[in-house]
């Protein structure tokens, strides 16, 4: 199992690109399954979990190939296997964005239950209720989510679908299946990540009708078919994020090229609060970063409040700012698992039901340190570039789910990090 082995007290300096966001890959890898036409995506990350989901499209008779540039092409005339085994998604919640294509296209389909990280509740009653409305008879069973049309219909059916949360992969699911439903669909509550509006113009220019994606209301057009297309997926906004916080924890000078501040304004709008000075421009961000910073408070919501996915990070900056500071966490029960970890190298953290205090230290000291979780083991990466000595954080297959090659582009900005087989 690979290990991180981090040198820390290096400052950062020079230029990182920021890759594709596994956030909008998955759902559009999912999104060719729609059409019988070949698909392009450029820009897609090499992630674990990118991998995964080509292997599982591959295995319903998909033919998908990921090139060196980062462009797949994707082919599914040849779909003869509408399902998604456990084997192939018990590590990978995203599979459950195979339900809605699958059901709008061939009226059936057998998805099992998603995995994923381990931070707590990810009901899919959402999607199951949503997918029922627009007219699918579901029924789970042993672990599985069995769906198809009612005897007599050959389609779905638009529907006016309100959801009791905001649900980001159930918004996508459901805008993928009304792409081709009967009518129109009007989706009330609907996530409004950039990730999301994303998929929707690369639904729009493979032919579906969609207006008031990034708004809280959706409005889909059902089409007959949609054709093949190309898309390039949008820059990821959490690894930029990571990236800046890297940086302000540190110090230095780094210019994120692709990196798109106005999908990062409640991250940035803190950095700036801290005491990082930060510029963006068309297709870049650059971080500055000297000295102790401030310690900031924040609450975590749905975009375009501070996103969870960001929570863990910050609060390593947090854990060598000045000062105290508070940090709820109001969208996942169980993510605070790196407070632990962080407490090894040193910092000085309580928790309290979902709030966790911070009590800001001059220094941390290396350790070998655990992963837990995606953005948890960036944290922990965050943290050891800080610490006094060497860390080693092991279990970095969760880090390997969600970035691409993070060793590779913080040792080229100076980090003292390298990867032990």
């Amino acid at each position: 199992m690979d290990k991180l082995k981090i040198r820390g007290g290096n400052r950062l300096q020079g230029t990182i690109d920021v890759a594709g966001a596994k956030n909008a890959a998955l759902p559009e890898l999912c999104a060719a399954l729609l059409t019988a036409e070949p698909v392009t995506l450029a820009n897609v990350p090499r992630l674990q979990d990118v991998s995964t989901m080509l292997k599982l499209i591959r295995n319903m008779g998909v033919t998908a190939e990921h090139h060196e540039d980062g462009r797949v092409t994707l082919n599914a005339g040849g779909l003869s296997n509408p399902e998604a085994p456990y084997e192939l998604v018990k590590t990978m919640r995203a599979s459950v964005l195979a339900l809605g294509p699958l059901l709008a296209r061939f009226g059936h389909a057998k998805v099992s239950l998603p995995g994923g990280c381990a931070i707590g509740s990810r009901p899919v009653d959402q999607h199951i209720k949503g997918l029922q409305a627009m007219g699918a008879v579901i029924e789970v069973e042993h672990g599985y989510m069995i769906a198809s049309l009612p005897a007599g219909r050959t389609r779905l059916k638009g529907a006016h679908i309100t959801t009791d949360m905001v649900t980001v992969t159930g918004t996508e699911n459901f805008m993928m299946a009304a792409a081709l439903a009967e009518g129109e669909t009007v989706l009330e509550n609907a996530a409004q990540e950039p990730e999301i509006a994303d998929l929707a113009e690369m639904l729009i220019a493979m032919g579906a009708k969609i207006e008031g994606h990034g708004t809280s209301k959706i409005r889909i057009q059902g089409v007959d078919r949609l054709h093949g297309g190309q898309h390039q997926v949008v820059a990821d906004r959490i690894e930029a994020g990571t990236f800046l916080c890297a940086v302000a924890a540190t110090g230095g000078d780094v210019v994120l090229r692709h990196g798109r501040a106005d999908h990062l304004d409640a991250v940035i709008d803190k950095l700036r609060d801290a005491g990082a000075t930060i510029e963006a421009g068309e297709g870049f961000i650059r971080v500055k970063s000297e000295g102790r910073l401030k310690a900031q408070n924040f609450r975590t919501t749905e975009y375009p409040g501070f996103p969870t996915d960001m929570q863990a990070q910050f609060m390593a900056l947090n854990c060598v700012s000045q000062g105290a500071s508070k940090v709820t966490e109001t969208i996942f029960e169980n993510r605070f698992m790196h407070v632990n970890e962080l407490v090894r190298l040193g910092a000085h953290i309580q928790i309290d039901g979902k709030v966790s205090v911070i009590e800001g230290v001059e220094k941390l000291s290396g350790a070998i340190v655990m992963a837990t979780d995606l953005r948890a083991s960036a944290s922990l990466v965050i943290a050891g570039l800080v610490a006094e000595g060497e860390t080693t954080v092991d279990r970095i297959y969760h880090l390997d789910r969600g970035y691409d090659r993070m060793e590779a582009k913080l040792r080229a900005v100076g980090a003292d990090i390298e990867r032990i087989k």
